[in-house]
């Protein structure tokens, strides 16, 4: 079985392309996963023209784009088969004025409305679970997804989001397993307590190192792995502010971080995929 390949997500910098590759490949990664926001380096109203160009350029210092962070509309789309790049990962926010259902009812006639764009570009949508008032575990994801073409419409499971809220390892890669198709997320998080012991308790979520998080990184490689899981493994580079503080560390504040995680995350794929 072939070694995943490790990317990054680009969220934390918005540095020039060349400088931004040139970085990314210096610290070991095989491949990014391109925020296409504004302020980025590839803006959505540019698309057609910028992606195919962004991932040239990324290609010259020797970084693959099996993904990009973007819009799901049909330019997105057309770009991203033009460019080569397989999968456009969102999350899913509930809208709780309207309620869970007609949420998940929205989102899958959006998905429907987009499947001949996607089956023509050979792209697909790759949903990722995240905490909080979205679809947040692999259940709410094989529940968005049910009868889709993972080609198409995919899970991407993000055990950070899973551990927060309380789905193991085992259980949630058993659940999203069959709706995956090449990319899983590796970033960790914990609770920790926002305020002192005389008050009634309040939490946030910190993200953290692999080694403070809240599931075990080896035991989701091999889960992967028995599974017959080798596509991208992507570092989101998300890392929270010291502990209290609700911000994310963004630029190169990420990368004493980012290198531990990435050389560990390397072992693991070396002992696993061996």
């Amino acid at each position: 079985m072939a070694k995943p390949l490790i990317s990054v997500f680009t969220k934390p910098w918005t540095d020039e392309l060349p400088a931004l590759a040139e970085k990314l490949a210096g610290l070991g990664f095989e491949g990014v996963e391109l925020a296409v926001r504004p302020g980025y380096q590839v803006v959505p109203e540019n698309v057609a023209a910028d992606l195919p160009r962004a991932v040239k350029i990324l290609a010259e210092y020797g970084l693959k784009t099996p993904s990009i962070a973007g819009e799901i509309d049909e330019a997105t789309i057309a770009a991203c088969g033009d460019a080569g790049v397989g999968t456009i990962r969102i999350c899913a926010p509930i809208d709780l004025a309207r309620g869970y259902r007609a949420s998940i009812d929205e989102y899958r006639r959006c998905f429907d409305a987009l499947l001949p764009a996607l089956e023509k570009n050979g792209v697909s949508i790759g949903v990722q679970n995240h905490y909080g008032n979205m679809v947040g575990s692999a259940v709410g994801l094989a529940h968005l997804l049910a009868g889709y073409d993972p080609k198409l419409v995919c899970a991407v499971l993000d055990m950070g989001h899973c551990a927060v809220d309380g789905e193991p390892v085992q259980m949630a890669v058993d659940i999203a397993r069959p709706h995956m198709s090449g990319l899983v997320n590796f970033k960790s998080a914990c609770h920790l307590r926002a305020n002192g012991p005389e008050l009634e308790a309040e939490y946030v979520v910190h993200w953290t190192t692999h080694d403070h998080g809240g599931y075990n990184w080896g035991e989701l490689v091999q889960e992967l792995h028995r599974t017959g899981f080798d596509g991208t493994f992507c570092m989101p580079a998300e890392y929270s502010e010291q502990a209290g503080r609700t911000g994310q560390r963004m630029g190169d504040d990420v990368i004493p971080f980012l290198k531990r995680d990435l050389a560990h995350l390397k072992r693991l794929i070396a002992e696993t995929y061996a």
